[in-house]
Order: structure tokens, then sequence, then C-alpha cells
């Protein structure tokens, strides 16, 4: 209560000071009149109250209240939040231009990573540099088929790891096996070498990258009154700066020991991303430097281990849910690829219920729940209302993927309707926008798309599943949590069952024979 006292008061002295100010300049630039509809802000603090604990689904109930484009005040700063295909192509499409910049959370600021991170700098010719090296030196797509054996490999190691919990009669942790996984996955594309490993002290990244998804996406007072940012109250920048620190000392360390071996006469080039960049930061012509380049491979860890991870953890609790669907699956996988075997990349294309899955998941459960905050640079019109100069733009694509006027039963888990359907999830069908869109559309996108399937497909064509005793399909806790990604607020444990005999070996060399 004595912090919030605190809050109102500062700001009662800081609203003071703006409006003196604006008089001191003349006056006040006259606000729009025809501003989108919303609920009725209270004093100093607007309507945060309304946000909750899942802003995702507050926003959405507004928006069955005042329609699909709705204004908020959240503190001192004006929020729009758009619910609808039509008016989420207004905004990514049409005045993509003008909403392209974004609205930057305090806590990003911790490294000075809003600066040199392609998520949060500004549209322009630096942004379009960063976007440049993501598209042609990380995620090319000749350079993800050259790779594609060591994602395969790491497949490999899940299934085993999941066999070996299958052998033993124990549950498996979706979440955290998909996590390693993935992280693994990155890892070999960028270091060549595991950053998960039981003696391996990188295995730390797992909380520290959970822990930066939490404090990126929770909201903060500190975006909301400037004037928390002015007397440097402590919190999510500082708890990023420690969390970001930790990661840098594992980039500084694989770094200088790849710089050290580059020297040697005798070293072996890598040509992993690592080498690529490391190439570009030598070249005299490329402004590429050691730092961006830490920042960019925070990016891509981040980003690209927990929503995959996170990804997997939802689809396989909706087909565990929804046996009927994991039945349909297997067939298709036992027909096309032959029972109990694992799938490659090259197999994703004739698996067509298979990318139905992965697509109804991305409509039930969107890796970020309102994308990434967008500012509009200037007055333009969205739906007929005006979105003001310095608004905050949110698009709920979690209300999209749940809205009865765009989708039948919204609410319910069915890949059937994607079944001969040309919905794809790259940007160009707004009513499906797990990566968001426009240029902003997420540079991870066609790795996600081979990792995910592959990962999926394999766990439920090599193995039957069924949930923990005392769970079934019927009260499995469904709840989730906010963040940068949406996470289960419980973690999915499975009992893995092999579908055919095989001789699984253990950690320890010993081979043991499934049941």
């Amino acid at each position: 209560m004595d912090y919030l006292v605190l809050i109102l008061c500062l700001h009662l002295l800081w609203g003071l000071f703006r409006a003196l100010s604006f008089v001191a300049r003349g006056g006040q630039r006259a606000r729009p009149s025809n501003l989108p509809p919303g609920p009725q802000p209270l004093p100093i603090i607007g309507n945060l109250l309304q946000l909750g604990d899942l802003p995702h689904k507050s926003l959405a109930k507004l928006a069955r209240t005042y329609g699909p484009i709705i204004k908020l005040e959240l503190g001192f700063v004006t929020t729009v939040v758009i619910s609808s295909p039509s008016l989420a192509r207004e905004i990514l499409q049409t005045h993509d231009a003008v909403s392209s910049n974004r609205l930057v959370p305090n806590s990003v600021t911790a490294h000075d990573h809003d600066k040199l991170s392609m998520l949060w700098v500004p549209v322009s010719p630096f942004f379009r540099y960063l976007r440049k090296i993501y598209n042609s030196h990380i995620f090319a797509s000749k350079k993800l088929d050259l790779n594609q054996h060591l994602r395969s490999k790491k497949v490999q190691e899940l299934v085993a790891l999941v066999g070996k919990c299958a052998y033993a009669g124990q549950a498996v942790n979706i979440g955290e096996a998909a996590f390693r996984t993935s992280l693994n996955a990155i890892s070999n594309m960028i270091f060549s070498s595991d950053m998960m490993e039981p003696l391996n002290p990188a295995g730390e990244l797992k909380e520290v990258v959970r822990q930066i998804m939490v404090e990126v996406g929770k909201p903060n007072l500190a975006e909301y009154f400037p004037v928390l940012k002015k007397i440097g109250l402590r919190g999510s920048k500082h708890r990023l700066e420690v969390h970001f620190q930790k990661i840098f000392d594992i980039f500084d360390d694989l770094i200088q020991r790849r710089l050290q071996l580059r020297l040697e006469a005798s070293s072996i080039k890598r040509d992993d991303v690592l080498d690529n960049l490391l190439d570009l930061v030598a070249d005299k012509n490329e402004t590429l430097y050691m730092s961006l380049v830490k920042h960019l491979l925070l990016d891509v860890f981040v980003a690209g281990s927990e929503t995959t991870a996170s990804t997997l953890e939802w689809a396989m609790t909706e087909l565990l849910r929804n046996p009927e669907k994991l039945l349909t699956a297997q067939a298709e996988l036992h027909q096309v690829i032959g029972k109990g075997k694992q799938i490659e990349e090259a197999d994703i294309a004739r698996l067509p219920y298979l990318q139905a899955i992965v697509k109804e998941n991305f409509r039930l459960h969107p890796v970020g729940p309102l994308l990434a905050p967008r500012k509009s640079r200037e007055d333009f019109i969205a739906g007929g209302f005006t979105i003001p100069k310095g608004a905050q733009v949110l698009i709920n694509v979690w209300a999209i993927g749940r809205d009865p006027s765009v989708w039948d039963d919204p609410d319910k888990f069915t890949p059937e309707r994607f079944i001969g359907s040309d919905i794809d999830v790259r940007g160009q069908n707004f009513e499906l926008l797990p990566f968001g869109g426009g240029r902003r559309i997420c540079p991870g996108l066609p790795l996600a798309m081979r990792m995910l399937p592959q990962m999926l497909g394999s766990l439920i064509n090599i193995f039957n599943w069924r949930l923990e005793d005392g769970v079934t399909p019927e009260n499995l806790n469904m709840e989730d949590k906010f963040g940068l990604a949406i996470q289960r607020a419980e973690s999915l444990k499975a009992m893995p069952i092999p579908r055919i005999k095989r001789v699984m070996v253990c950690d320890d060399g010993e081979s043991n024979r499934t049941p």
C-alpha cells in the first residue's frame, strides 16, 4: 500500500510538471476525438487493474464487450488492442510502416539490449542489417538444410532419453525434455557443441532462459509510470542484467575458445554459425562487432529454445487430452513412415495431419499471445478509429484464435479444420499469426517449422503415451501462465510406452530390451 501511495504522489508531481511544461511550450497537442472505445480508466493508474494475471484472457473478455479494437490507458501509456483478423491485417500489412517500431520494455534496456536486438530496435538501416544477418547467416534455408543432420541427432537423443524412461517405468517431463533438445539443437547449429550436459555448467541456461522470458513478458510498472525510471527503482531491469550477464559469460568463454582455435595452423574450420559471424566481424566492410554477436545469439537461444519447448508441451497436452486425435496422427505416421520410426525433416511435407496438429496447436496456444508490443510513429486510422501517435499497439492472437466468428467450435482441438486448407502460419493468413507478420515477423519461423513437427512426430510414432496415475483427459490441468511465451501453469508429465520392441542403450552403455 505504501508503494502505491508513493507512485500516486510521484505521478501527481510528474503530471503537474508535464502540464507546466506544456503550458510553457504554448499548449499540448490536441488529442484525436475518434479514439477506439474501451472501459473508463481510473485516475493515474488507468485500466491497469483490468489486465489481471493473464492479460491475453482479460483483454479477450474486454473485446467481447467493446469490440475488436479497444483503447486502454495503462498508467500514462495509451494502448490499443486488436482482436480480429481484418484489423490485424490493417496493422501488419496496410499500416506496417507506421506501426513497426516497438514500445520497448524498460527491462530489456539491460546491457543496452534494446539497441542491439532486432526484436527491439526501430525500423532503420541497422534493423535491416540485423535482419539480413538472420536471414542469410542463421536461418537461411540452405544453411538449415546443411545442418539438419545435427537436429536429427538431437531428436535421436530425445528418443533415447524417453526410451530409457519407458524401460524404467518413469514419467517424462515433456517440457524439460523438449527444452534440452531444442537448446542443444540450436547450440550445435551455432557452436558445434551441446550447451546442456549433466556435467556442463552451461546447464544453468535452462532456468536463466525461462526467467528472461518471464521478466520480459510480464507487465512492469516502470513501463506505465515514467517517473519510476527517473528515480531508478531496481526491478525487472536489474534482474535481466544479472540473467543476461550469465549467458554472456558463457558466450564469452565459447567465443574466446573458438578465436584461439582459429589462430592454430592445424585448426579445421567448423563452418557453423559462430564461424560465419566471426568471419563477418573480421571483415572490415561489415559493421558486425563482438558485442553485437552476443546480443544476436542471446535472442536466438532465448526465443528459439523456450518457445519451441513450450509449444511442443502444449501439443502433447492436447493429444493426451484428445486420444482419438493421437490415434489418427499415429495411423498417418504408421502408413507414411512406418510404425516406431523417427521422422526426418524431409518427411514433414508428406504428413498433412501432423502439420494440421501443429497449426491447430498454434491457434489454441500461440507462442506469444499478444505478440511483441508495437508503437505507432504517427496518427493513423484502423477500423474507422484513430490510433494516436506514440500509442502501444497489441495484437491479441490468442483472442483471434478463439473467436467464434472466425472458427467453428473455437475452444475444441480439431486439427481436421486445417486438412485441405490453405491457411498457413507465415504471416499472410491473419486468423493464424503465431509468428506475427509484416517486417517484424519472427526470423526463427523456418527453424521452428522444421523442429516442431520432427520432435512431435517422432515422439508419437515411436511411443504410445498415457497420463500419470490419477490424471485423466477430463481433469488434466489446462491453465497457463503469462509471459513472452505462454507456458503451462503445471508441467506435463506423461508415461511413454514403446510401440515396438527395440534395444535401448542406457547412459552407462548397458543394453536393455524394452518390455
